[in-house]
Order: C-alpha cells, then sequence, then structure tokens
C-alpha cells in the first residue's frame, strides 16, 4: 500500500478497499510524513506521531492525512512539560495536621508534599471511616470529565471498580454536554438522538438540496471525538462546502464553521436562546400556506393537532406567526417565511447543536425541531429530516466492518477471581451531574427527575478523577461554597487545576503519553484501532491511575489487589482488548494481525467500509413500516404531544414543543446587560490545553477573550485589545476585547474551559473563567440539565490594577 492516499470523504465519495485483504495496517509516511523515531499514539483528537529525545517530548503531529489542520494535534510537549504538572503526592496543611477535624479552607490552604505511602494511608483510613460512618452512599465517585481516550486507563472507571469493591458509591446521570435531550428525545423520537449514527455523510452529498446548520461549529468540534477522532467530519464539511448545496448556518454567533463556508453560506443571527420561537414562526408559516406534510403528521406522529393548536394560538390567545417570532427572536418575519418555502420545497436536513439545549428549558429546542422536521415530512428520506451529532465525533461517518475494541469495566462482580470474600457493589444512589452543587447544598433532599421524586446523597466524601469539575459546572463561587462541605475531596489529576487547588488530597497521574493503551477512532464509525504507545517515562513521581487503585484495593483487604487487577499487567489487558477485537474481526472475515506483530508495527489498522453503511438513513425503517418498526416511545410513533410528561405536571416542561421566555435572555435584559454565550474554544478541549502555547493563538492581554459587537463595544466606551471586567451578582471575571461584526448585538461570548483564577482581594477571575459569571439552575425538572448558556452580564473598561494571571501556577507548597 505505500503510496496510498488516505481513504475517506476528501472528495466526498468512500472508495473502495477491495477485496482481497479487508484489514490493513497502515504504512503511516502514505498518511503524513513521519519523522524518523517518532511514536504512534492517540488523544481526542486522533492519532499523533509524536518525536521525543532524551525523555523529553520535543513534538507532535497528526498521523492522519487530512485536508484541514488540527491544532490540538500539536500540543503533546506542553502536554507533558507544563509547569501546571502536579509533580508529587500532596496533602492540603490543614487536612493533614489533623484529617478527622482539618482546618483552614479548600483553595486557601497551602499544600505540603507527602510520599505515596503516606498518602494511600491517609487516603485509606478516612475513606474506610466514612463509608462506615455514613454508608455507601456518602461516597461520591461519580467523577465526569473528558479523561483519557484510551480503552485500559479510563480514570472514572478504574475509580469506580476500586469503590465496588470497597462497596459501592453514588454515581452520576446524564452529562454536562446533552443532559436535557437525553431525557426529552427518548418521550419524542424513542431514542436519546444524540449519541447515534446519523444519516451518513455520502448520503448527504448526494441527495440533500438544503443543509441547515442549526447552532453547530463542526470544524470546531469535529477536532476531537470522544473515543479519538477519525478526522472525516471536517472533511466531509469541506466537501459540503465545495458542493454547490444551499447551505443555511444559524448562529448568533459568525463561528469557525460559518467563517470557513463564507460566502457560500448564508448566516442568519438570533438572538441567543430564542431558537424555538425561531422554528414556531417557520411551523406557523408553513401551516398558513399548507406547506405542512399532513400525511406524514397522520401516519408518524402522534398529538400533532394539539400542538397546532398552541401554534395558531387557540389554545393560549397567542398566535406563533412570523412577526410573533422576529421581536424574540430577531430575524425578520419575511426571512422566517421564506425558510418555510426553502425547507419545504427542497429535500433539507437540519443539523442541530447541543449549545441550544444547555439553556433554560432546554428540553423544548430539540422536541420543536423534532417537530419542525416532522411538518416537512422527511424524516426517514435520504438527505431529509433532522440530526443531532453531525458536529461531534464525526456522526455521518457510516460504521465500519471492524474488529471492536473491548474495555476495562468498572464492574467486577463477574470475575471470578473476586470470590466469595468480597462484598462488590456498584451505584447505590445517582443523581443528574449538573445538579452536583445542589446535592452538596441539600444532603438528603428530594427533587423531581423525569416523572420520579429521587433524594440526594448527603455526600461526605468526593473522588474526581480525569475530569475538571471546576471549569465545566456553573457558578464557580457557589461551587466553591459547597465545596466547602465534604470531610475529605481526593482529586487524581496531572495537573493543577481549580480542582485540585482545591481538593485535601492530590494525586499525581500520568499523562496518556506516559502509558501505554488502545483505542478507536470515530465514535460511531470504528474506523482505526490505533496503538496509544507511551512516548516518555512518567514524569516526577506520577503513577498511572490502575496502579494507584489496585494498591488501594490490597488495603481494603489481602487479595484485593490480584481481584482488582485480575492478575493481569498493563500489557496483559491490552492483548485481551485487542483479542476481542480479533475475534470479532475475524467472524466479520477481517484479518488483523496478531497482537505482538501488531504492538512492535506501531501502525494503525484501518478498518473495512461497508457499502451498506454508508447509505445509511437514520429512521428510514421507521418510515418504511411503523407498525413493524415502531420507535421506542409509548405510542411507536413521533410524540409531538406526549401524555406521559403530561402526567408528570411539570410547568417548566410542558407536553408539547412550547416556547417559554428564560429568566436571563435578551428580552429581560436591563439596561447595559448583554446576553452571555459560552461557546466552544478553538484551540483547546474545554479546558484541556489551557495552559498550552496554543493560548498565544487567541488570548488577549494573556487572558480569555470577549467578543463583543462593534456598537456594544462603543456603548461601554471599549476598544479592540482593552481590557474588560465582565460581571453580574455571581461574580467577575478579567477578559480581553475583540471586537467584532461576527455576534449577534447584544451578546457576548467568552469560551468555556478556561481555569478559574480568582484574586483573593477582589473575587475577579484573573484568566476569564465563564463560569464565574454563568447560572447554576436545571433546564427543567423533567431533566436537570447543565443551562448554562442562560445568563446576562454587564462589561466595562478595566482600568484597575495589573493583576497576574497564576491559573497553571502550582499552589504555595506544590
Amino acid at each position: 500500500m505505500a503510496g496510498t492516499t488516505r481513504r475517506g470523504f476528501i472528495r466526498g465519495t468512500i472508495l473502495g478497499t477491495g477485496a482481497a485483504i479487508l484489514a490493513y495496517l497502515i504504512p503511516l509516511p502514505a498518511l503524513a510524513a513521519r519523522k524518523l523515531g517518532s511514536v504512534l499514539t492517540a488523544g481526542r483528537w486522533g492519532p499523533v506521531l509524536v518525536t521525543a529525545k532524551d525523555g523529553k517530548v520535543l513534538s507532535s503531529e497528526g498521523a492522519l492525512g487530512t485536508t484541514l489542520e488540527n491544532s490540538l494535534q500539536t500540543a503533546a510537549a506542553d502536554q507533558v512539560h507544563t509547569k501546571a504538572r502536579v509533580k508529587y503526592p500532596m496533602v492540603r496543611k490543614g487536612f493533614l495536621a489533623n484529617p478527622s477535624n482539618p482546618t483552614g479552607l479548600r483553595g486557601d490552604d497551602e499544600f505540603v508534599r507527602v510520599s505515596w505511602d503516606q498518602a494511600y494511608k491517609l487516603i485509606h483510613e478516612q475513606h474506610m471511616r466514612i463509608r462506615k460512618e455514613n454508608g455507601a452512599e456518602s461516597v461520591f465517585a461519580g467523577s465526569y470529565g473528558w479523561r483519557s481516550s484510551g480503552v485500559l486507563h479510563k480514570a472514572q472507571t478504574l475509580l469506580q471498580r476500586y469503590m465496588s469493591m470497597a462497596g459501592g458509591y453514588s454515581g452520576h446521570l446524564g452529562d454536562y454536554s446533552t443532559g436535557a435531550a437525553q431525557v426529552i428525545m427518548p418521550h419524542v423520537m424513542g431514542s436519546i438522538e444524540v449519541y447515534e449514527q446519523q444519516t451518513t455523510h455520502p448520503v448527504i452529498l448526494e441527495n440533500s438540496d438544503v443543509v441547515v446548520m442549526w447552532g453547530i461549529n463542526p470544524i470546531n468540534t469535529l477536532k476531537i471525538a470522544w473515543s479519538s477522532s477519525d478526522e472525516s467530519g471536517r472533511e466531509f464539511f469541506n466537501s459540503l462546502k465545495n458542493s454547490g448545496k444551499k447551505i443555511i448556518a444559524i448562529d448568533p454567533m459568525r463561528s469557525e464553521t460559518i467563517e470557513f463556508f463564507g460566502n457560500k453560506a448564508q448566516w442568519l443571527a438570533p438572538h441567543p436562546g430564542t431558537d424555538v420561537a425561531m422554528m414556531l414562526g417557520i411551523a406557523h408559516a408553513l401551516v398558513k400556506k399548507g406547506q405542512h406534510d399532513k400525511a406524514f403528521l397522520d401516519k408518524y406522529t402522534t398529538g400533532y393537532d394539539k400542538f397546532e393548536e398552541y401554534l395558531l394560538g387557540k389554545s393560549d390567545g397567542v398566535e406563533k406567526t412570523p412577526e410573533w417570532a422576529e421581536k424574540i427572536c430577531g430575524i425578520p418575519a419575511k426571512e422566517l417565511s421564506s425558510l418555510s418555502d426553502v425547507f419545504s420545497k427542497n429535500r433539507t436536513m437540519i443539523m442541530g447543536g447541543w449549545g441550544m439545549q444547555r439553556q433554560q428549558y432546554g428540553e423544548q429546542k430539540h422536541w420543536m425541531m423534532a417537530t419542525l422536521a416532522s411538518m416537512l415530512g422527511q424524516i426517514g428520506l435520504p438527505g431529509g429530516g433532522f440530526g443531532l451529532s453531525y458536529h461531534y465525533s464525526n456522526g455521518g461517518n457510516p460504521t465500519r466492518d471492524a474488529g471492536v475494541l473491548s474495555a476495562m469495566s468498572a464492574s467486577i462482580g463477574g470475575d471470578s477471581s473476586a470470590g466469595n470474600d468480597w462484598a462488590v457493589s456498584g451505584a447505590v444512589n445517582a443523581f443528574p451531574v449538573a445538579r452536583i452543587v445542589e446535592a452538596l447544598e441539600n444532603p438528603g433532599g428530594k427533587y423531581q427527575h423525569n416523572g420520579s421524586e429521587l433524594t440526594f446523597p448527603d455526600i461526605k466524601m468526593i473522588w474526581w478523577a480525569g475530569g475538571a469539575n471546576f471549569t465545566h459546572h456553573q457558578d464557580t463561587n457557589r461551587l466553591i461554597k459547597a465545596w466547602q462541605k465534604p470531610e475529605l475531596i481526593v482529586i487524581s489529576e496531572p495537573y493543577w487545576t481549580a480542582a485540585a487547588k482545591h481538593a485535601d488530597i492530590v494525586l499525581p497521574i500520568t499523562t496518556s503519553l506516559e502509558r501505554n493503551d488502545l483505542t478507536m477512532t470515530g465514535d460511531y464509525s470504528n474506523q482505526h484501532l490505533v496503538p496509544m504507545k507511551q512516548v516518555v517515562e512518567p514524569q516526577f513521581e506520577s503513577r498511572n491511575d490502575f496502579d494507584v487503585f489496585a494498591d488501594l484495593a490490597e488495603m481494603i483487604k489481602a487479595g484485593g489487589r490480584n481481584v482488582y487487577t485480575a492478575g493481569k499487567s498493563e500489557m496483559d489487558w491490552l492483548q485481551e482488548f485487542y483479542t476481542v477485537a480479533q475475534n470479532g474481526a475475524q467472524k466479520a472475515r477481517i484479518r488483523m494481525p496478531k497482537f505482538g506483530a501488531f504492538w512492535d508495527s506501531n501502525e494503525l489498522i484501518e478498518m473495512k467500509v461497508n457499502n451498506k453503511n454508508a447509505g445509511f438513513v437514520r429512521h428510514a425503517d421507521f418510515r418504511e413500516d411503523p407498525v413493524m418498526n415502531p420507535l421506542g416511545t409509548p405510542s411507536g410513533r413521533i410524540e409531538i404531544y406526549s401524555q406521559t410528561i403530561e402526567k408528570y405536571g411539570y410547568a417548566d416542561c410542558p407536553p408539547h414543543p412550547t416556547w417559554l421566555a428564560p429568566t436571563e435572555w435578551t428580552g429581560s435584559a436591563k439596561k447595559g446587560e448583554l446576553n452571555l454565550m459560552t461557546a466552544h474554544a478553538a484551540h483547546r478541549l474545554h479546558s484541556q490545553l489551557n495552559y498550552a502555547k496554543l493560548r498565544e493563538l487567541y488570548a488577549i492581554g494573556d487572558r480569555e477573550p470577549i467578543t463583543i459587537h462593534p456598537t456594544d463595544a462603543q456603548t461601554h466606551g471599549i476598544k479592540d485589545g482593552d481590557l474588560v471586567r465582565a460581571y453580574n451578582s455571581r461574580g467577575q471575571v478579567l477578559v480581553g476585547a475583540l471586537v467584532s461584526d461576527g455576534i449577534k448585538q447584544g451578546s457576548v461570548c467568552i469560551h468555556e474551559g478556561a481555569w478559574p483564577d480568582l484574586d483573593k482581594a477582589t473575587g475577579l477571575c484573573k484568566n476569564g473563567g465563564p463560569n464565574v459569571l454563568t447560572s447554576d439552575i436545571p433546564s427543567s425538572r423533567l431533566a436537570n440539565g447543565c443551562a448554562g448558556n442562560s445568563s446576562l452580564v454587564m462589561i466595562e473598561k478595566y482600568t484597575g490594577p495589573a493583576l497576574t494571571l497564576t491559573a497553571f501556577d502550582p499552589p504555595k507548597g506544590g
């Protein structure tokens, strides 16, 4: 295969792989120029080639030949050698002096270096005490975050495996990304929709006339995946750009994607949080013009008649005309009416984003999108309908015929090595992850969730591994106060994040470049199987989570280490996972080399294109025969009106899609207040790599930038490049002004993921962490999802003293 080029969607088509060999070891020089001595590994941002010398990482680059560069793939050296590394086991001074009755506040105290044995002893004794006195429910191990993409070194899984051996723990429900969608969409479509295979890229390129990018920024977000990016998604959007199709981008910001499409896409900028009103205006025009597909609605949906009564104002006295919608969303009524023509007269694919459901009443956004698509009658047709994962993990890349890796499990119940002497238990309580602060503030409190009354645990201990909750949770100051309540907080982490600085015990953990692992690319495609080879030795005194929890398992009871590891080493586990993939591949008539040969070759395996899967159309089987292929809803059809939700009686989640004005939005803004957006950053993965040199590409005055419309900037006396104080009743941040007409007037954007760095004297976040400003409220009582995109702020030019950025500095003693 020497000299071949990368297979994929570069020209908008799938190229065959031939009949003789069904899976290949890819000669990497054919994909990317491989430097002498480089090591193939992988991260969320895809397979990468890393060059190291004398134990030091020098450089890194993408291993797959792609049209568009991925900046995240160049940051390996910073990952390993940043000054933000946790070098040794560290204990908060006030905790170390008296673990059962510590002094000082988390976040204000200095740290003391201890040995691993000392750290283990402290953790074990306090963990066992808390568990004995308060029960398993008091230990929160529902650790959440974008941990390593490997199948072995999965921090949360390894933590929960240990906690299961200890007798159980409290876990979490859902996630921050799609908390509202995961709960509402099963009521509407019978599945969560957000983490599932979409109608494929080649089908769209062949059949769609109009593609609507509604609140998605794939040129940015497709740099990464939950496993490892297969890099196909951005290539697809490059093909789409040059396809001649009508592209409509609906977003309050002129995102990287809209910039990428340039004049080949029409940009419409509604006010943030008003998507439902905008869609209702379009839906009203469809009905008034007789453009809605009555036959589809009658055959495939239920409850449309009740929704139409609301749409036409018969149930509430307010007709949802385009003129009504214009007053809310800011898009001219004529434009909304025109969209009804464009959508209904062409094969239209609506690609929906997730930011719109990370808002107060976020459940309504995707429900209304499914309703609008139903009115168009194109769900289940090639190139029509809607999809909610085109901007995430390359969701339109067809699933390959593949040998799929197995992975480490949190459960050891089925492992014979556990024997009969271990009372193994998993999660004994779980609550929505975005309600962690509410759980800490209200131990034992009752709350509603998806039709049930549940109870928050009384949390006495928190162990967070593989995540940075101080950057992904809203209202940082409220979090800091609630974080003082538990008796013990342990953080397993390579870096001195804000969460680590607010811990009692911090354990230094290896990065993925300091250990061996395996991963697949593409959460949907399984396109490649990639070795994640260790590049350098563990830095300072860092250890793998696998080894840490094995050591602690031995302290629970003699023989615990063997039970935890099942008597297998790191490489034993990797060989087992690979063998499972190899056996699956063999059944699918796919050839894979033996593990030893694969590992020694340090080359990835590309799986076989399945031509049938390449033509996959989401919900096509349902459209073909809704009786034999019903959806997973109570009616088996698309539920535009849900009798189930009606029975719940939630005022904040009515039984059909409804415009509900948020508490904080443009329409409720007082003089000077602006709508705050917290979009994904282009040069980091949430908070990951905030410390890297990549920040030189976006930081203004060494602070997170705030995008401000020129009119708003002039009103507030701010010029491009100025330092700005953004503030509200929850907190204040220091940011650098980026004055641009690429944002809706009346709104500002501070990208999520900046590490909190609060000045002790003023409380001002010196790094511009936007969650200092965001509101910590649930999307509704149905889903209790994250609603961080529903906040108002004030801005002013900063004229105070120069404040030194310390976000990436170790704390005192660290």
